[in-house]
């Protein structure tokens, strides 16, 4: 079995009348996709998502909390997506990159329509409805917008070096790292403890 290919990108947001989200129209295969790409030797994914946003879509980005993990199969080998939640800049900053047609700012039924993967479509729609209420949120109280990626999701990088696990039947220390932890961890440059 092939080895996976890693890559990050952002669920982009530019806010204003109504929210608008970035697709981006390749030129390989004229579809429209979600911007992400792959990771550069000794990035981290966070830092590749920025980065892949920037050259794909020409705006400067704000990177918030994580999103969700998207895999799937690639010519053979299975594609690891890791996705950020972003805020675009209203104006471009850069020009597109040379593999990037071009970019739609679309509200999330046109941009989820217009995807031509039926997977990122998938992945849209279900992510969408809370980048937006993610992104009210920060609008009305921008120091606490970037708590996680949901309620229960504690942001690990912010967990004191023994945490205590809360539950409404348990309060004690903490159980050793989960994967998922770890995972968190390894995403944001951390080491995996």
């Amino acid at each position: 079995m092939r080895a996976s290919v890693l890559t990050a990108g952002g669920i982009v947001l530019r806010r204003g009348s109504s929210p608008l989200f970035a697709v981006v129209r390749l030129r390989k295969r004229n579809a429209w996709v979600l911007p992400k790409g792959k990771l550069d030797d000794g990035e981290t994914p966070r830092a590749a998502a920025a980065r892949e946003v920037l050259e794909e879509t020409g705006h400067d980005v704000a990177v918030h909390e994580f999103i969700g993990t998207l895999v799937y199969d690639s010519g053979g080998r299975s594609k690891v997506v890791h996705f950020w939640r972003m805020e675009a800049e209203p104006e471009p900053a850069h020009a597109l990159m040379d593999d990037v047609r071009a970019v739609a700012w679309l509200p999330l039924d046109e941009a989820v329509e217009r995807l031509s993967r039926s997977y990122e479509r998938a992945f849209l729609s279900h992510v969408g409805p809370f980048v937006m209420h993610a992104a009210a949120r920060a609008a009305i109280a921008p120091s606490s917008a970037d708590q996680g990626v949901c309620e229960q999701f504690i942001e690990i990088d912010e967990a004191p070096a023994m945490a205590m696990e809360l539950t409404p039947d348990r309060v004690g220390p903490a159980a050793p790292p989960t994967l998922l932890q770890r995972l968190g961890r390894w995403l944001h440059g951390k080491p995996p403890g």
